[in-house]
């Protein structure tokens, strides 16, 4: 993940060091889940990791190396109850995989991802409040 100009997140990059444990949080566009990621943090400015993520012809300042120890859904009732994709694109849903998709490449198709997809929408209705 790299660190680009403007972020100024020095603290959290202090943080890294003392405490190389991370959580990642990620919104899935469109979708009433969230998919969350623990782990551990590396700071690098290893020359051929910064030429990876260029923009604008500008390099960041540092990468942060990500080892991802587990995934999952998390509990994601705040941002259904939130409406906050409502009137989102139907263009942006079909960019993203589905939750569904996600769980299949996880567990190497031992969970069947259109079975889990099919049962969500009335999963998520149950367990809202």
């Amino acid at each position: 993940m790299p660190e680009r100009r403007g972020n100024n997140r020095i603290d959290s990059l202090r943080n890294i060091i003392s405490d190389p444990r991370v959580a990642l949080f990620f919104l899935i566009p469109g979708v009433g889940e969230t998919l969350r990621g623990n782990g551990r943090a590396r700071i690098s400015i290893a020359p051929d990791l910064l030429q990876r993520f260029p923009m604008q012809c500008k390099l960041p300042k540092c990468i942060l190396e990500i080892s991802v120890e587990t995934v999952f859904f998390q509990c994601a009732r705040a941002i259904q109850r939130s409406k906050i994709w409502e009137g989102l694109p139907d263009e942006v849903r079909k960019a993203v995989p589905t939750p569904g998709a996600i769980i299949e490449a996880l567990t190497d198709s031992a969970i069947d991802g259109a079975t889990y997809d099919r049962e969500l929408p009335a999963r998520q209705k149950s367990t809202l409040y």
